[in-house]
């Protein structure tokens, strides 16, 4: 091409880009190090930052006064020279001024590439590698991505300020050739699709598990079997997992997909351990603490670099963009980091607004978050809201909430004693018929591919129950809402998924009713009437609005027209009349008013209306 065509191939010699991918030789990241300087390597890990997209120059053309052209050319690296006079021998010039029409500029982009949370050894801190990206390759690969990168291992100086001399530290990094993308356990995917490959034979083991008559009850048992019981909260853990579909209406507004999941109970219930191995199984599953989580850290942060780039860096949320994220120690988290989640679980997306970076990035996630009760063991004498130590708005984002209690019963306590005196002995789960973990994910992962279609009949028998729970006794009670019906709607779904059918049946839709109708059996009555009541998970129930409100009307009265104090005697005793407080109810309930500002004290022992 050269000699017939010199012309074209220096035109096109900027234009041919060489990718290699499959390359053979593969090293972790904690292999990249003084002896693969300058050699060409392959690594994968999670992209957990990528900075903003800048041209980098590869030539500069400068001109002086006289219009005589100096051209300054760069092929590697990052820096460049300045002339510092006229190319021309002749011209004294050395004023030199850049022309930008002239110049060579190509897109330029820097990454960090961290180790991946299955290959990180115990105990230690995960490790990572700045990249540099150019042309094609930028934004190609997002923070949150899986990649294997295909690169050569460069070197680059260290600044150290207040050094004589030049540095003699330097420091790695990548110059990428080739990005693939990775699934939830090392297979490789497609970017446009984010789903995993799998083989025909895999295809053939997870067809043969479909099969089988009883397919669904080995499922759930072979999630996390060496935890003996909770089948309940594991059959709910797996359609979290799996999840609905996400609909797009024609005006381009979504409707979620994903469930969310929160367990708060006593100590030693096995809430962590459950949240360990479903981040484990899951394809795309990260699992963090709420102790040690910032706002930045769940969603997205905004950083500078050495060389002065900012830089939008991923948090959990994000990182886990079409999987999920496990948050133990859930009521841990400081109230103005928490707050963070509210449009994850409900929009979908986390928006960030911070040194001039303004970006809503996706976090389409599922949530499963775990807590303990306020008072270190769970109150049944207190409603939900009083026992954990949350907001309400988070709370009603839950699809499910579970409860569980540790209740000395024989049986019971007898079979959990069984089953860890057996997993200390043969360090086997006394399980028949388990489904290999490893076949376990990938029948998820092709689960999660299936889109099947709400049936007539589903959609009557959801409706059916979502009526008959409206059209209660006590009209001012709530059983259920618009929430809860798009949430039987995504556990329906989930379920059908689960099952690798094609449409959600019947049985699919008395299934997530009877979860649903478990999780307000359990956590959304109201222990003051024994009654299912919504109002519970909303903090206040009907029966204390009741209360409320009689307490309010009988302070009226006392008023009179003239809307002086009341004396606290004289009110506690005309709610005892009423006959639905006693005295203690009734001073207990001042205390409460007066704390939410509903009423207060114009002088010692006499109470007023706001």
């Amino acid at each position: 091409m050269k000699e017939r065509h010199p012309q074209y191939a220096e035109k096109i010699r900027h234009e041919i880009r060489v990718r290699i991918a499959n390359y053979p030789v593969h090293r972790g990241l904690r292999q990249i190090n003084a002896d693969v300087i300058g050699r060409m390597t392959c690594v994968s890990g999670m992209v957990v930052r990528a900075s903003e997209i800048k041209p980098l120059a590869r030539k500069l053309v400068y001109t002086c006064p006289d219009s005589h052209f100096t051209e300054v050319s760069q092929e590697t690296g990052l820096s460049f020279s300045e002339p510092t006079k006229c190319s021309d021998s002749n011209c004294p010039h050395r004023e030199l001024v850049l022309v930008p029409e002239k110049s060579r500029f190509i897109d330029f982009q820097i990454l960090r590439l961290q180790e991946l949370p299955e290959d990180l050894p115990p105990g230690q801190l995960p490790h990572y590698i700045d990249v540099t990206v150019l042309q094609d390759l930028v934004d190609n690969a997002r923070p949150g991505d899986r990649i294997i990168l295909t690169g050569l291992v460069r070197i680059e100086q260290e600044q150290i300020f207040g050094l004589r001399g030049k540095s003699g530290i330097y420091r790695l990094r990548i110059q990428g050739n080739n990005i693939e993308f990775l699934g939830g356990k090392g297979v490789k995917i497609s970017r446009t699709t984010g789903r995993e490959d799998i083989s025909p034979d895999e295809e053939k083991i997870i067809k043969s598990l479909e099969r089988i008559p009883d397919n669904y009850n080995r499922l759930v048992e072979s999630f996390a079997p060496h935890i003996q019981g909770h089948e309940l909260i594991k059959e709910a853990i797996l359609l979290l997992i799996v999840g609905s579909t996400q609909r797009i209406l024609p005006d381009a507004t979504k409707i979620r997909g994903d469930i969310n999941i929160f367990l708060v109970g006593d100590p030693g219930t096995a809430k962590s351990e459950m949240l360990k191995f479903c981040a484990r199984i899951a394809p795309r599953g990260l699992y963090t603490s709420g102790r040690g989580s910032t706002a930045a850290g769940l969603t997205a942060a905004v950083v500078r670099d050495k060389i002065g780039i900012l830089t939008l860096e991923a948090g959990a949320v994000v990182l886990g963009d079409q999987g999920l994220v496990c948050i133990d120690e859930f009521d841990k988290m400081k109230p103005e980091d928490r707050s963070a989640l509210h449009e994850v679980m409900e929009q979908q997306t986390a928006s960030i607004a911070k040194g001039g970076i303004v970006a809503t990035l996706n976090a389409r996630t599922s949530i499963l978050a775990a807590a303990n009760p306020l008072y270190g063991k769970y109150d049944i004498h207190k409603n939900i809201t009083e026992n954990v130590n949350l907001p309400i708005p988070l709370l009603t984002r839950f699809d499910l909430i579970f409860v569980i209690r540790d209740i000395p019963r024989k049986e019971q306590d007898t079979r959990i004693a069984k089953h860890i005196l057996n997993l200390h002995r043969s360090g086997m789960p006394d399980v028949k018929s388990l489904i290999d973990v490893d076949v376990l994910t990938k029948y998820l992962a092709y689960a999660k591919r299936v889109e099947p279609i709400l049936t007539k009949e589903a959609e009557e028998k959801i409706l059916e129950y979502y009526m008959k729970m409206r059209n209660v006794e006590a009209e001012e009670m709530i059983t259920v809402t618009p929430r809860q019906l798009e949430g039987l709607i995504r556990l329906a779904t989930a379920r059908a998924k689960l099952l690798l059918k094609n449409e959600v049946n019947v049985d699919d839709a008395e299934r997530a009713i009877y979860l649903m109708q478990s999780m307000l059996e359990d956590a959304g009555v109201d222990v003051n009437t024994g009654k299912v009541d919504l109002g519970v998970l909303q903090g206040r129930p009907s029966s204390e609005i009741s209360k409320m409100q009689l307490f309010m009307d009988t302070l009226k009265f006392l008023e009179g027209d003239l809307k002086g104090p009341v004396e606290e005697k004289l009110l506690v005793k005309e709610l005892a009349k009423t006959g639905k407080f006693t005295e203690g109810e009734a001073y207990g309930y001042i205390r409460k008013l007066v704390r939410e500002s509903a009423i207060y004290e114009p002088k010692t022992g006499y109470y007023s209306r706001v």
